[in-house]
């Protein structure tokens, strides 16, 4: 059946039509680089032009549902202007026959003035052919010929311009075929309030709402309505442009679409107070960027950065067609299989809470870190480790609830796997908790677990889980660290180990330290003595009366299996002297009789080692470091429960 494409399309589009929703021929598709985005070439029979694809149908093309040489339907589409040229920038589309021939003989559609362009297909006539008043018609200007009808010259009629369907000679057509007067497609006009009425009054209307997925960075005029699901705190940053500030959110909108909006400095300070969880927002007049896939976690090729011009206004009456959340669950089984460093969101029930317990970050910061251990239906457990204020905020609302009989349902988004002590999972800045989540996995998981589930066994993905220890841990011997060859692969190992001090070398216990304070830490870079009574800092390059003292406390640990050497830095060290170092230095200074007690009452002390085992080079020989991060006493309750399930582990 013949195929009748929309007559005018391309010039419609580019004039600013966005209802027509016409039918145009893919006659040409090419994929641009690495970008991972297509191009067409579409066309209306008569004219042609470049047409970009929005990433969301991308699969269309991949599966081949659209193709070259297919008639498709534009349902949604702009016209925009990209490197100094207009293109048709298509947001949604149908595909009507998947396979033709090309039809016509369409040309790239040029504008000029206040006409569209005039290209049409060829036809049989060998010559241009001029009317009564030398108007030009090229053999480009005929299409669709509908009836050929015997016509007799008249010069008269032809005197109206231009703008008659022209009459042909029989002087330049073939001898004895008789003239004929076809139907030609007129050209398509703007309305005649844009021609000829110098400067066009800017349009103020308001830019039309359109899905999350279909933006794009080619369009001009855009307005998303959306829920904030997440909202991030303001963040500092020092690179080569200098100091500034930015916060992040993330929206949802109500056909799913997500994307991640940013602000810096002066639009920080304009829209932070404004952006509030759970609200419903409509945005507009942002730019679009590729998304840093290193800190957007989102399902999306683009983020917004919003800048002076934008817009965020609150839509005070409730959208119930937004969902407050979207999740994308995985079984906790799952994770085994999941790359480290990867962003997931799991649900589960809270088997265990243990204390929140504060942790000294490398910047010199001291955080909270929680463990919390769930488990699915899937018959695997796992470690969920809280950091910072979700410690005592939802931590503790479901340690309360575990302590008074309860076993809430967890649900967490956007949580971040590691690999260190098996397969586990960390909340990040852009994490957020849900308790007992009113949705449909939530309600199924409760009932699970409430018909039996509880019951039943589970294993967790997370090694060596210690009965009521603070952390899940990887434990060994000493003679292990040697046997097993630990540290020597490109990243450290983490292991807990029970030993004993045996040594403790006094000399050197601790060293002078810059008291000085970059950003939000301290300095600690060694010092050395400027003069009689300063001392000088090469790092921050000042002097000062006063310096600090650090541990770094050389010892031997020993447990049944041999002994080793272990390195122990300020907070590890004062675990296992029980004083600061700057005190221990001045008694060793003023009383050495007591600084000897304080050291030998520290020998033969048991302590459970965490240690990072790595190994380094010093000058051409590598070595094996051991690092005490963190030295515990030990607490023989839990000792004993860890030594019976152990028992029992190897009794099976």
């Amino acid at each position: 059946m013949p195929v009748h494409l929309t007559p005018n399309a391309i010039a419609a589009i580019s004039a600013g039509d966005l209802n027509s929703k016409p039918l145009v021929q893919v006659i040409d598709i090419k994929l641009l680089g690495t970008q991972e985005r297509y191009r067409f070439i579409v066309s209306d029979a008569v004219s042609c032009q470049h047409a970009m694809v929005a990433t969301q149908l991308n699969d269309r093309i991949k599966t081949s549902q659209v193709k070259k040489g297919s008639i498709i339907q534009l349902t949604e589409y702009i016209s925009s202007y990209f490197q100094n040229r207009k293109i048709i920038v298509v947001l949604n589309m149908e595909t009507i026959i998947l396979d033709s021939e090309i039809i016509g003989d369409p040309k790239p559609y040029v504008e000029s003035g206040s006409t569209a362009q005039k290209a049409l297909p060829k036809n049989n006539f060998e010559n241009s052919v001029r009317d009564s008043n030398n108007y030009m018609i090229s053999q480009e200007s005929v299409r669709n010929v509908q009836s050929l009808r015997p016509t007799s010259h008249s010069g008269t009629a032809l005197n109206r311009g231009p703008n008659l369907r022209p009459t042909f000679h029989s002087e330049n057509s073939v001898h004895n075929v008789p003239n004929f007067r076809p139907t030609v497609q007129p050209p398509y006009q703007p309305p005649p309030q844009y021609k000829n009425h110098g400067s066009i009054v800017k349009n103020e209307a308001p830019a039309r709402i359109i899905p999350i997925n279909a933006l794009n960075p080619y369009q001009g005029r855009w307005a998303i309505k959306a829920r904030v699901t997440a909202k991030g705190d303001p963040r500092r940053y020092n690179n080569a442009r200098g100091d500034g500030k930015v916060f992040s959110f993330d929206l949802l909108d109500s056909e799913g679409g997500e994307i991640r909006v940013t602000c810096f400095n002066t639009v920080l300070d304009r829209f932070y107070d404004t952006i509030e969880v759970g609200r419903v927002y409509l945005i507009s007049k942002g730019s679009l960027k590729p998304a840093q896939k290193n800190f957007n976690h989102l399902k999306n090729d683009w983020e917004i950065t919003l800048d002076a011009s934008s817009t965020v206004e609150l839509c005070p009456d409730e959208d119930g067609s937004i969902p407050e959340q979207k999740f994308s669950f995985r079984h906790i089984s799952e994770i085994e299989n999941v790359d480290s460093n990867s962003i997931v969101d799991i649900i589960g029930i809270v088997i265990s809470v243990n204390p929140s317990v504060p942790i000294m970050r490398k910047n010199g910061m001291e955080t909270q870190r929680r463990i919390v251990n769930l488990r699915d239906w899937s018959g695997k457990s796992v470690e969920l480790t809280l950091w910072g204020d979700v410690c005592n905020r939802e931590g503790q609302k479901l340690e309360d609830m575990l302590a008074s009989g309860l076993f809430p349902v967890l649900a967490v988004k956007a949580g971040k796997i590691n690999d260190f002590s098996g397969k586990s999972v960390g909340t990040i800045h852009s994490s957020q908790l849900f308790i007992n989540p009113d949705i449909p996995d939530s309600h199924s998981l409760r009932e699970w677990f409430d018909r039996g589930g509880k019951d039943t066994a589970s294993v967790s993905i997370s090694k060596d889980i210690v009965p009521g220890g603070s952390k899940n841990e990887i434990r060994k011997t000493v003679s292990q660290i040697k046997d097993e060859g630990l540290g020597r692969s490109d990243k450290p190992d983490w292991v807990t180990v029970k030993a004993t001090i045996s040594f403790i070398k006094t000399d050197s216990f601790c060293y002078t330290a810059c008291p000085l304070m970059i950003g939000d830490r301290q300095c600690n870079k060694k010092v050395s003595r400027s003069g009689n009574r300063g001392w000088q800092c090469d790092r921050c390059d000042q002097e000062f009366e006063e310096c600090d003292y650090r541990y770094l406390l050389q010892a031997q640990i020993q447990d049944n299996t041999g002994l080793t050497w272990a390195t122990a830095f300020q907070e590890s060290g004062e675990e296992i002297l029980g004083c600061s170092a700057k005190d221990l230095y001045l008694l060793k200074e003023q009383d050495d009789a007591r600084f000897g007690d304080i050291v030998r009452s520290s020998i033969f002390n048991q302590f459970l080692f965490k240690l990072k085992i790595k190994e380094e080079t010093y000058g051409d020989e590598q070595k094996v470091k051991i690092t005490v991060v963190k030295a515990d006493k030990v607490n023989y309750s839990s000792e004993s429960k860890y030594m019976l399930d152990m028992i029992l582990k190897f009794s099976r």
